[in-house]
């Protein structure tokens, strides 16, 4: 086992290599150009072949072009074709060899939310929900699963809301249940059942503990976003499971999106992308990453709970390096699922196991495998050359966090950046910030273009130039050789929030 695990470790400790017995994705076609428009909640896009995103429009030439690892050329949409909403600005690199194709997908549309109709709805008091979206997924070990989150995601989003439109677009709490009778008022809905509750017991009868807790309608958005990305993939992320076989869905990806609807931004993190708000040169985190060493004590409850899923092989302890056969019996630092700090414990044959989590920083994995631990996909990861399943280990739900654009009066430079790893690897916060301000500053506050340039300028500086040594940025440090997508968002979006 220790020498299948160390050569795990030497193929992955620079990058995910592909899944064991995965498939190298095929090439298709390029999807003819469809611009970006509202869209219904239909039934989902069949196929899942190796595209990219469609708002590009980009012709076989550009398609071309694109694929290229030596030149590397930056896409971004063409001035002369349809805008993204709210005048988003985008760009991409494909990667520095690192896979075949560029790995990364992205969408940006704007969708329409039909109300769930039941027998008894009357259609004239029908009123839509509209939200606008933007996402981005960094694929690995294959592009199926981006490519499939790409053309899905936004419809299970949509799929979700469909109970709430009515509930949304009222003022009163949310009702607790659904009933049947579509005709009845959100509010008489809410009340209903615990007044004729209430008519069959005496009052003296009642229980004192039937209080109900507030629901707020930005929790049901969030609930909704959820449940849509663990629709995507059993016992989770259902659709990408069903399709892997039958349309060739390999590997896994990080998923973000972001999601306008009724005032507020809800941003949906799972994985390493990031997103952050820059509101007046100041700096607003929108998400985290999520990788083995910030979900360390969850992965490490879950070994504990449940030993088998660690085959015998793994310790769900972490200890500071790798313990060696003479230290049996000795006192050694470690630290376990319910703790922050160190302690020491006395070394037993079972803390020889390899360690659960392995390596610091961008190098640290999940069983010497896999280096984020929130995503979708990744159904047939195993340890090398094991039968070890890695996907209990992995989570599919998302955190979401709500920026509230009707709190404050934004002005064309505030910008929602978002961004794969590719990006953030090679730059933090603040230097996005200070590129995209710089950028901003050089055109007019109404120009259009302003944030595809600034989206692009993202992109040409974090892939920096080619040199004899490689990628080098401006500093003449390592440039990214990964594969990098950015949207720019400009906060000013639709113009009348309310």
């Amino acid at each position: 086992m220790l020498g299948r695990v160390r050569t795990a470790v030497a193929q992955l400790v620079g990058g995910l290599g592909p899944a064991p017995g995965a498939q190298p994705p095929r090439d298709s076609p390029a999807p003819p150009p469809v611009p970006p428009g509202p869209s219904a909640c239909r039934g989902p896009p069949v196929g899942g072949g190796f595209s990219r995103p469609a708002f590009l429009q980009l012709t076989s030439e550009e398609l071309q072009r694109a694929d290229d690892h030596a030149g590397r050329a930056v896409q971004s949409p063409r001035e002369s074709r349809r805008r993204l909403p709210w005048s988003t600005g985008y760009a991409e690199v494909i990667n520095a060899g690192k896979s075949q194709h560029n790995e990364d997908q992205a969408c940006c549309e704007v969708v329409v939310v039909d109300r769930r109709c039941s027998p008894r709805c009357n259609p004239q008091r029908r009123k839509d929900l509209c939200f606008h979206y933007w996402g981005l997924f960094d694929g690995h070990a294959g592009s199926g699963a981006a490519v499939m989150a790409s053309k899905l995601l936004h419809l299970h989003i949509c799929d979700q809301l469909r109970d709430l439109v009515d509930i949304l677009q009222d003022s009163s709490p949310p009702p607790l249940c659904l009933p049947s009778d579509s005709r009845a008022l959100p509010a008489e809905r809410n009340r209903a059942p615990l007044a004729q509750a209430d008519a069959e017991l005496r009052n003296d009868a009642l229980p004192r503990f039937h209080l109900e807790k507030a629901v707020s309608h930005e929790s049901l958005v969030i609930g909704a976003i959820e449940n849509a990305f663990k629709r995507m993939l059993p016992p989770s992320d259902e659709q990408i499971e069903r399709e892997r076989t039958t349309r060739l869905v390999a590997g896994g990806c990080c998923a973000l999106a972001v999601v306008y609807l009724l005032g507020k931004v809800y941003v949906a993190n799972a994985g390493d992308s990031r997103a952050i708000i820059i509101r007046n040169g100041e700096i607003i985190p929108m998400s985290r990453e999520f990788t083995p060493e910030t979900e360390r004590q969850r992965l490490q409850f879950l070994g504990f709970l449940r030993p088998e899923l660690l085959g015998n092989e793994f310790t769900h302890l972490e200890f500071p390096r790798r313990i060696q056969h003479k230290e049996l019996g000795k006192k050694m630092l470690y630290r376990d699922q319910n703790m922050n700090g160190w302690a020491y414990k006395r070394i037993e044959e079972d803390d020889l196991k390899f360690p659960l989590i392995y390596g610091e920083g961008k190098k640290a994995r999940v069983m010497a495998t896999i280096g984020v631990t929130r995503g979708l996909g990744d159904h047939d990861l195993k340890v090398y050359n094991s039968n070890i399943h890695i996907k209990p280990f992995l989570s599919c739900v998302p955190e979401v966090r709500v920026y509230d654009l009707t709190q404050y009066e934004h002005c064309p430079d505030d910008v929602l950046v978002l961004g794969t790893d590719g990006l953030w690897d090679v730059t933090n916060d603040r230097e996005v910030a200070d590129m995209v301000t710089e950028v901003l500053m050089s055109y007019e506050p109404n120009d259009p273009c302003r944030y595809t340039k600034a989206a692009y300028e993202l992109v040409v500086r974090s892939r920096g130039a080619l040199k004899e040594r490689g990628w080098r940025l401006a500093n003449d440090k390592l440039g990214s050789g990964d594969d990098i997508s950015v949207f720019v968002i400009p906060l000013g979006g639709p113009g009348n929030y309310t």
